[in-house]
């Protein structure tokens, strides 16, 4: 299919159905179809976790983490569906086609606040989970886009699985079935032939570990939307609430930690009069914590930090935690260590909350909210391809939005500039 013809074959008007056949396939027909393809995980060793992983994937010998994020992604893997409905009811197309841009009309059921003409643009994503494959097909037909999936070899037999019904809804849909393909073929060098691919890519979401964002990052002769850490932070400002401070600290670290957008270092002001409380939460719940020389006298059990903690995403039950002086002393840590990605507060000091939202720089700033939000589909873009942490095109969740791009239209009434 050459480069735009899916634009100029798709009908506005086809979208919304095409979305809905895929639904109906991925659940209802596809879960039978799906599990003729899964193979089971082998049993996690200790440091992965004592519960077995379901049989999604096969996967051999791969690190912990990553088979901690398969196991957690397979848990969401019965939402693939709801997905993909999701997308049909988020944006009311235009008659041309355009997307409307937000404004204050995002309040989510958890009660988080998201304030804030544009055309498609093709899109290339790359990743090893499974649930991704569904999401960034959806996203894809519905920003009128086809896309090229690369997914890894730990997934390949449900991400091949999951291809194969969304070919499906597409057939159904009266749509070709190559708007959503796949590169089955697990050679790398495959890698490097799309990083190239200059003028017929538009764009290339890397969603993976660091190496293969880096490289990347550092190939690409193609657009690239990305991040390459999630070294996220949460301050507790001096006039954070004890309860609600605990309850943000513990999710954002630990309700799932080998996501990008979990906690990897705790930054607590020096004013706050719960530090011990806070610290020993965190510990109780298993959590390895490695603090700075302010903080460890506050319990036993704190392993001291060196120099490289507060700059490594642990994707695991270990945090870093450090004492910080105020506002002004965590932004200051952030600046030095963080990653753009997603950094909170938690104070109810709104003087507090503004100055930290307006200086933190990066592409997710939270205030009283557990930095696990990190995901589109929590701020109501039906879910997300990837999370930018640049500052062209698109910053933060890629969603819907994120897959197009403007272009000017003028309508006259025959003014010359003569």
């Amino acid at each position: 299919m050459g480069k735009g013809s899916f634009r100029a074959l798709v009908a506005i008007g086809v979208l919304v159905p095409a979305l809905v056949a895929l639904a109906f396939v991925i659940h209802p027909r596809g879960r039978a179809h799906l599990a003729a393809f899964f193979a089971p995980l082998p049993e996690p060793s200790r440091d992965a976790g004592a519960a077995s992983l379901p049989p999604l994937v096969a996967a051999r010998g791969a690190e912990s983490a990553e088979l901690r994020t398969l196991r957690e992604d397979a848990s969401a893997q019965p939402d693939a569906r709801a997905g993909v409905r999701s997308r049909t009811a988020l944006f009311a197309l235009g008659a041309d086609g355009e997307i409307p841009a937000g404004g204050d009309r995002f309040v989510r059921p958890a009660g988080l606040r998201r304030p804030e003409i544009m055309v498609r643009d093709d899109a290339s994503i790359d990743r090893a989970v499974n649930h991704l494959t569904a999401d960034a097909g959806a996203r894809a037909v519905m920003t009128g886009n086809a896309v090229i999936l690369r997914g890894g070899s730990e997934a390949a037999r449900s991400t091949a699985a999951i291809h194969a019904a969304l070919a499906a809804g597409l057939a159904a849909a009266g749509l070709p079935a190559a708007a959503i393909q796949r590169v089955a073929d697990p050679d790398r060098a495959l890698v490097g032939a799309m990083l190239g691919a200059a003028g017929l890519i538009d764009v290339i979401i890397p969603r993976g570990g660091r190496g293969l964002v880096a490289r990347v990052l550092a190939e690409a002769r193609v657009p690239v939307l990305a991040h390459l850490d999630g070294n996220n932070h949460v301050y507790v400002d001096a006039a954070a609430e004890p309860a609600m401070a605990t309850r943000i600290v513990l999710d954002s670290k630990l309700r799932r930690t080998g996501v990008c957008g979990a906690m990897e270092t705790l930054l607590i002001d020096r004013g706050y009069p719960h530090r011990a409380g806070l610290l020993a939460a965190l510990l109780d719940a298993g959590c390895e914590v490695r603090a700075d020389p302010a903080l460890r006298p506050l319990d036993p059990r704190l392993v001291a930090a060196g120099d490289d903690d507060w700059d490594t995403e642990y994707l695991d039950a270990v945090a870093a935690a450090a004492q910080v002086d105020g506002v002004a002393g965590a932004v200051a840590h952030i600046a030095r260590h963080g990653s753009h990605h997603t950094d909170a507060i938690v104070t109810g000091d709104p003087a507090a909350a503004a100055q930290f939202t307006a200086q933190v720089d990066s592409a997710i700033v939270l205030h009283n909210a557990s930095t696990q939000f990190a995901d589109g589909g929590e701020f109501g873009f039906g879910g997300e391809i990837g999370i930018a942490t640049g500052r062209l095109h698109a910053r933060g969740p890629v969603a819907l939005e994120g897959l197009t791009t403007y272009k000017t239209v003028v309508r006259g009434t025959g003014q010359v500039r003569g």
